[in-house]
């Protein structure tokens, strides 16, 4: 049996990001700035980096759902950030000089987008309203993207002038056809949920994302947190990997899994039909 699901704890980080545990073992994300449609300012780049660094050690956690607040995912950029770089200042605090890596291999802008893909565990996004711009970005990072029917969503930099920087060419890299992202960036348009599917930066559309999402993360957080865990690495590895280097990965990967306690755990569970009892990853 699953345990309620109001049985959670809650943070807030700089008032702009919100991330609910589960005892079930899945975190609700949330970015929490309604009345400007979750756009990011230099609270909100703070806010979902620490929110990241929180997740990445949290004992017990077993997937992800990242979504949005209100009418939208997120609106990407706030405007007074597009002001400022019209007048010559800074974007926002931290993201003067983008060009030291402040976060492993990333900045602190692209941080807030590959943070996701990061993590040990999967994360889903349910993304209503608009995803534009740095918003895309963020979705993005995550594993696996519901659209809901109203969602739209948009490569939309260069209509400010700029490129994706946040982590969003080599994440689209992996997702969409070279020519297809070629036309997104260059044009700018905005896409619809049914498209955003059909070229890769949607999974699927659904009546109701957040719940869907939540279904999903809540029986991936049902299997072995092992292997879980081993499936992201290799799935990370899949797209820059040769493949003598991916057949080794999958490998070393599978002999730590054979016969492992959480393992043995799930085949009696699958024979005996009912639900398994797992140990957290160490």
């Amino acid at each position: 049996m699953q345990p309620p699901e109001t049985a959670t704890t809650s943070e807030t980080f700089r008032d702009r990001v919100t991330v609910q545990m589960g005892t079930d073992g899945v975190a609700q994300v949330r970015l929490s700035r309604p009345d400007k449609m979750n756009a990011i300012d230099a609270a909100m780049f703070a806010g979902i980096v620490a929110a990241g660094e929180r997740l990445h050690d949290m004992h017990g956690l077993r997937a992800v759902v990242l979504h949005g607040e209100g009418r939208a995912f997120c609106a990407g950029l706030d405007m007074a950030s597009f002001g400022r770089m019209s007048e010559g200042g800074v974007v926002a605090e931290g993201l003067v000089d983008l060009l030291p890596r402040t976060h492993g291999l990333a900045n602190q802008a692209q941080q807030v987008a590959w943070l996701w893909r990061a993590l040990p565990v999967p994360v889903i996004a349910a993304v209503h309203g608009v995803a534009y711009g740095g918003g895309l970005q963020i979705a993005l990072g995550a594993d696996v993207r519901l659209l809901a029917e109203d969602a739209r969503m948009s490569v939309m930099e260069l209509q400010w002038g700029l490129v994706p920087d946040m982590a969003g060419i080599p994440l689209m890299r992996e997702l969409l056809r070279a020519d297809v992202a070629r036309e997104l960036v260059f044009s700018a348009r905005v896409v619809g949920a049914a498209e955003a599917c059909s070229i890769g930066l949607g999974t699927r559309v659904c009546a109701n994302p957040l719940a869907d999402a939540l279904a999903m993360a809540r029986g991936i957080a049902a299997r072995n947190p092992d292997a879980v865990r081993a499936a992201k690495r290799l799935l990370n590895q899949s797209h820059d990997g040769d493949s003598a280097a991916l057949l080794a990965a999958e490998s070393v990967e599978q002999q730590l899994l054979i016969g492992s306690p959480n393992q043995r755990e799930a085949v009696l569970a699958g024979m005996e039909k009912r639900a398994g009892r797992f140990t957290d990853p160490t």
